[in-house]
């Protein structure tokens, strides 16, 4: 296998890392490989037989042209600020430039400790891997912006935890693993220097145009707010609940990235917590447009040096920028729970609608996944999985009565805006009933349902009458539901 690595972090911003290396696993063995996410990378594996792509992706060989790095940050993590984190259970192998053009880092996750490692063991158990895999994976079909999974391996190795589970190691791409927090380590131990000259690489990987602004630095600020909420608002739209907003999990490219905690939501609560360390709901499904906020003014903070250095008067602006934010995120969640509606066009009633559409979801517990699927079903004429998902044919009537309005108020074909839903409101997610058994089942050594999930879910969109086992809620039974780090 061929993999033509360019390596600009590493040629470019020595000081920004430490030189790292994997720890070699007894016997790895070939999990899964993404030959479609291979091919858009421009890595041929043709030819390459399981146990080589078990060898490079576990950390076992190094591809040649590597330069293992492991990357520092800090972090605001569950609001306490943490002045060194960095790689701990990670190493990053290099970059390649796609056929496209568009440059992406290739990163072992838990290959072995680093000098971030704090003790502890660098190691991934195959649990976490494969749910960041089949989650990742999900969420690039559904079009959310997303670090992608290129290679599973088993090490052969035994990882303690709360007991002993088989170790594995997740190949990620990322268009950068740059975050919030590598911007808020090197504010905090070096300062202006180091930040404008960590702003400028990520501007120049990035985001090349603003370059020309009169403050490129305050221009990437405000970028990354906007990538920020437009994240966040596609998140909420599939009831997705990110479990662990820390600063050190927020990436400038405007990825979701560090999927611990995660899961999806079945019946609609705003409060929904899955995180077993999120004991008082800091990242709640509700309340992730807050943190975003949050997040955005500790990601200001750490730029204010840059910012400053070029107009001292655009601290100001950077001020103005982060307490927009809530009426940003606001205009683009507007925006995207209209075309969730088979709404095509903004009218000044879409607020109240939307608002109280979410108010019904919370009093009748619906299953938030399948009632948008229910609605285009109503354009088609049938009721019959609407009156499914809520308790009595009358529920959430005068709701549906405004919305039918809202909609034959801009005319049109409603087969075709029946299709237009279905082409944003996923049919088959991640259901956490799923995902448990095919994880149990894959440590027991049986990956099927695993691969059967994965190939169900990277298909989000158009039903399959053979897969009708993957559209429906969890069964009454299923739950409390809790999710772990994976650390």
């Amino acid at each position: 296998m061929q993999i033509a690595f360019d390596n600009s972090f590493h040629a470019t911003m020595e000081g920004f890392y430490a030189p790292a290396e994997a720890a070699r696993p007894s016997t790895p063995r070939l999990l899964a490989f993404n030959h479609a996410l291979a091919a858009r990378l421009g890595i041929d594996a043709t030819g390459t037989g399981d146990d080589e792509l078990a060898r490079l992706f576990s950390g076992a060989e190094l591809p040649p042209g590597a330069d293992p790095l492991a990357l520092a940050y800090a972090g605001h993590q569950f609001g306490h600020f943490s002045p060194q984190l960095g790689d701990g259970r990670a190493l990053l192998l290099g970059e390649v430039v796609a056929p496209d053009g568009v440059r992406f880092d290739i990163q072992l996750k838990g290959s072995g400790p680093t000098m971030f490692s704090r003790n502890g063991d660098g190691k991934a158990a195959i649990g976490p891997v494969l749910r960041e895999y089949l989650v990742s994976e999900a969420m690039a079909a559904m079009g959310v912006p997303t670090t992608r999974a290129l290679a599973a391996v088993a090490t052969g190795e035994r990882v303690q935890r709360e007991r002993a589970h088989p170790g594995a190691v997740l190949t990620r791409v990322a268009r950068s693993h740059i975050r919030v927090g590598t911007f808020q380590f090197f504010a905090a131990h070096f300062g202006a220097e180091h930040v404008i000259r960590l702003s400028d690489y990520a501007i120049a990987r990035h985001f090349p145009e603003l370059a020309e602004a009169a403050n490129a630095h305050l221009a990437l600020l405000e970028r990354v707010i906007d990538l920020q909420c437009s994240l966040v608002a596609h998140w909420m739209s599939v009831g997705f609940i990110h479990g662990v907003m820390n600063t050190d999990n927020v990436a400038i490219s405007g990825e979701t990235i560090d999927y611990g905690p995660c899961a999806f939501m079945d019946r609609f609560s705003v409060s929904t917590v899955f995180s077993s360390i999120d004991a008082h709901g800091r990242y709640a499904y509700g309340r992730q447009p807050q943190i975003m906020h949050w997040n955005m003014a500790r990601f200001a903070e750490a730029l204010l040096p840059a910012i400053h250095a070029v107009d001292p008067a655009d601290v100001e602006r950077a001020k103005e920028l982060v307490a927009a934010v809530p009426d940003r995120f606001r205009s683009v969640w507007l925006d995207t729970m209209r075309a969730k509606l088979g709404l095509g066009e903004a009218a000044g009633g879409d607020p109240e609608l939307i608002d109280e559409l979410f108010a019904e979801l919370e009093r009748h517990g619906a299953d938030f996944t399948g009632f948008f699927r229910a609605l285009s079903r109503l354009l088609r004429g049938d009721r019959a999985a609407l009156d499914a998902l809520l308790p009595g044919e009358g529920a959430m009537g005068s709701w549906i009565a405004a919305w039918r309005a809202r909609i034959e108020e801009e005319g049109g074909d409603f087969a075709e805006r029946a299709e237009a839903m279905d082409a944003v409101n996923p049919l088959y997610i991640p259901r956490n009933h799923l995902v448990e058994a095919a994880l149990a089942a894959a440590e027991a050594g049986d990956m099927t349902p695993w691969l059967r999930l994965l190939e169900t879910v990277q298909h989000p969109f158009a039903a399959r009458a053979d897969r009708a086992e993957f559209a429906g809620p969890a069964p009454e039974d299923f739950g409390p539901y809790t999710t772990f780090c994976g650390t």
